[in-house]
């Protein structure tokens, strides 16, 4: 089973920067890592005019693309579909892989840790939301919810590959996840 692991934050977090990062360092490790973005902006994946865009124009049910060094599939979201399920949808193409890290989607129900930075001058979402597991910053925080730090890539790297295989937490018998984290602050 494919485990995702969101990392969320409010705009100009540094979400994308860390996940490049994380991702950079597993891949030299030899750990095999797929990404998703998750949005809620509406925008097109393929380009206006061209061959697959002009087939979903048309009705294509699903569109595939392939080349000699990419594949894509484009299927529509029903809207009633739009919900932490659709992941199901497309989980099973990351099956081969170690770990899955989405930026965004804070309705997911799957693991979360913050990206935050003080700088930016905005709430806190751990502060509300308790699915989220973990914050990743470098920034004092007063915080219930563990602190692992940013600039810590490959001790957040091992962190998300416990997390995926299950090691780096536990469930107590009153239903609340105890997270095991080594580089707390």
């Amino acid at each position: 089973m494919v485990k995702q692991i969101h990392i969320v934050g409010r705009k100009n977090s540094g979400k994308t920067t860390l996940i490049t990062e994380v991702v950079s360092h597993l891949t030299d490790l030899g750990y095999r890592v797929g990404t998703i973005k998750h949005t809620h902006h509406r925008h097109g994946i393929d380009t206006t005019g061209k061959d697959s865009y002009r087939h979903r124009e048309a009705g294509a049910a699903v569109v595939g693309i392939l080349s000699a060094t990419t594949s894509g599939v484009f299927q529509p979201v029903k809207r009633h579909d739009r919900s932490t399920g659709n992941y199901g949808r497309i989980l099973p193409m990351f099956s081969e892989y170690d770990l899955v890290l989405v930026e965004g989607d804070l309705a997911a129900d799957a693991p979360k840790l913050e990206v935050w930075r003080a700088a930016n001058n905005t709430g806190l979402l751990a502060a509300k939301d308790p699915s989220i597991i973990a914050v990743v910053t470098d920034d004092p925080l007063e915080l219930a919810a563990p602190l692992l730090s940013r600039s810590d890539v490959a001790g957040l790297a091992q962190f998300l590959l416990r997390l995926a295989t299950g090691d780096a937490c536990k469930r107590r018998a009153d239903s609340t996840v105890e997270i095991q984290i080594e580089n707390v602050r």
